[in-house]
C-alpha cells in the first residue's frame, strides 16, 4: 500500500520585514563610522582691537610663504628682501617642501635668514631651556582656483616635516620616535618643535 506524502507546513513570513528592519535600526545604532578628521593647522587668533600696529609686526627670517598660484604653480620665499638674504623659489614640487620645512624650523646652521633662536619660556619638561625657534610661521598662500589635490600634498608635506623632526628628537633624547615616548617626552618634544602652519599671511613683515 503506497504511503501518502506528508505536507510540509509553510513558514509564516508576514513578520519577516519588521524583524529585517530592527535589524537594520540595530546595526546603524551600533556600528561605529570612520570620520575623516581633516587636516591638523593652526590658525592665528583674533587680533587685540588694542594693540598697536607695530606690536603684531613679524620679522621676515621667522615667516616661510609657500605660495600657489592660479595655474597651481608651487613656490616659497623666507627671509628679509630688503637685506639682501631673501632666499625665492618657483617651480616647486609638493615632495621637495619637506626637506625645505625640515631646515627652516630647525635652522641647523643658524642662519641669519631663518627663524631666530630663544630660549624656551616657560621651560620644557625634561629639556627645560634650550634654543629653539618658538617664532617660526609657515605661512600657506592659495588662489582660488587652487586644486585641492595640491593643497593637500602641501599640508601633508609640510606636516610630515615636523613629524619626522620630532621623531629624529625622540630617537636622539630618548632612543624612540615621538609616537612611542610617554606624554612627558612628548610635551617636551613638541615645545622644542610648536607646529605653526597658518593659512593667514601675517599683518605685516618688518626687518631682519
Amino acid at each position: 500500500m503506497a504511503k501518502s506524502k506528508r505536507k510540509v507546513p509553510g513558514l509564516n513570513g508576514s513578520s519577516t520585514a519588521d524583524i529585517s528592519f530592527i535589524l537594520l535600526i540595530f546595526f546603524l545604532t551600533t556600528t561605529s563610522m570612520n570620520v575623516d578628521s581633516g587636516l591638523e593647522r593652526r590658525l592665528p587668533p583674533p587680533p587685540d582691537p588694542n594693540q598697536q600696529e607695530d606690536d603684531v609686526k613679524v620679522k621676515a627670517r621667522n615667516v616661510l610663504v609657500v605660495a600657489v598660484n592660479m595655474y597651481n604653480e608651487i613656490s616659497y620665499y623666507y627671509g628679509d628682501q630688503a637685506s639682501g638674504q631673501r632666499v625665492f623659489v618657483q617651480d616647486v614640487q609638493p615632495k621637495d617642501l619637506r626637506a625645505v620645512a625640515k631646515e627652516f624650523i630647525a635652522n641647523p646652521e643658524n642662519k641669519p635668514n631663518m627663524p631666530e633662536f630663544h630660549p624656551a619660556d616657560p621651560p620644557l619638561p625634561i629639556f627645560g631651556t634650550p634654543m629653539v625657534t618658538k617664532n617660526h610661521i609657515i605661512s600657506v598662500q592659495t588662489d582660488r582656483t587652487t586644486k585641492y589635490e595640491v593643497y593637500f600634498q602641501i599640508q601633508n608635506e609640510l606636516m610630515a616635516a615636523y613629524r619626522e623632526l620630532r621623531d629624529e628628537l625622540g630617537m636622539k633624547s630618548f632612543g624612540k620616535p615621538f609616537a612611542a615616548c610617554n606624554e612627558e617626552e612628548q610635551s617636551a618634544i613638541k615645545g622644542v618643535y610648536p607646529m605653526k602652519i597658518s593659512e593667514a599671511e601675517p599683518k605685516k613683515y618688518g626687518g631682519n
